[in-house]
């Protein structure tokens, strides 16, 4: 992938999209995804944490507002530009930089938390990028990962049609050049559609000490379905594998 700094119609679409969402509507999934690393990682003012592929900005500023340190890296910079100015409007001015996540040095041992949600799937190169943020955590460091699923019926990356996922890659890109025009392979398309077993096989190959999917990490209230679902799959792989068939995302929580 390669740093925009032209104005994208592909961005512009996003930002349209989403021009009417606020951070009360971005706050209950900044609070799950704090609330999901903070089973393994204690959070707090004192820990370093960044942001890959931040978006319209809103966790480095729900962060910035709640007392945390979150720094940011972002490949276009309609996207950090839109960011900061949301963030001026706040009293919370993000601490973004312009970057591609494939050629950004970010060290090692740098950060206690990295989140890469709903990124990852527009990374081309994805696994030399994986390694890079292992090298970049401290030991005993997280990282909250969140991305497509392939076999899921539902797709965030083209909701209104089922199975989107399941279409092989040559087809998923000429469909999203037809609807969204060319722009659409710079920033918007969905290079991969990752799978529960590949991923946490991956993450164990670059050397992550622990890996707790989406059934480990959510919560369910009460004596409901919900609940004794979770705790059935929580004992048995022959329940959890379907179970993370149908779920939308695939979402991890890594420990180094």
């Amino acid at each position: 992938m390669e740093v925009y700094k032209e104005e994208l119609g592909d961005v512009t679409r996003y930002l349209n999209n989403h021009a009417s969402e606020t951070l009360e509507d971005k706050e209950p999934d900044f609070r799950r995804i704090l609330k999901y690393v903070g089973k393994f990682k204690a959070i707090h003012p004192g820990l370093r944490m960044i942001e890959i592929g931040t978006g319209m900005g809103s966790f480095p500023i729900l962060c910035k507002l709640s007392g945390l340190r979150c720094e940011g890296l972002e490949i276009s910079r309609q996207l950090i530009e839109h960011a900061h100015n949301w963030g001026k409007r706040v009293g919370a001015e993000p601490d973004i930089r312009l970057g591609n996540l494939e050629e950004e040095d970010l060290g090692e041992a740098v950060y206690d938390v990295i989140v890469a949600s709903s990124v990852f799937e527009h990374v081309e190169l994805w696994r030399p990028s994986l390694e890079k943020l292992f090298r970049a955590l401290k030991p005993g460091g997280a990282l909250f990962f969140e991305s497509t699923n392939k076999w899921s019926v539902k797709s965030g990356e083209f909701p209104p049609m089922p199975f989107y996922g399941w279409l092989p890659n040559w087809a998923r890109y000429r469909l999203r050049k037809i609807l969204h025009g060319p722009d659409i392979m710079k920033l918007g398309i969905d290079f991969h559609q990752f799978t529960y077993s590949g991923l946490r096989r991956v993450f164990r190959q670059i050397g992550f000490s622990q890996c707790h999917d989406v059934i480990d990490l959510i919560d369910a209230d009460g004596n409901s379905i919900k609940k004794r679902l979770l705790r059935a799959a929580r004992k048995s792989q022959a329940i959890r594998i379907p179970c993370l068939l149908i779920v939308e995302a695939t979402t991890f929580v890594c420990i180094k």
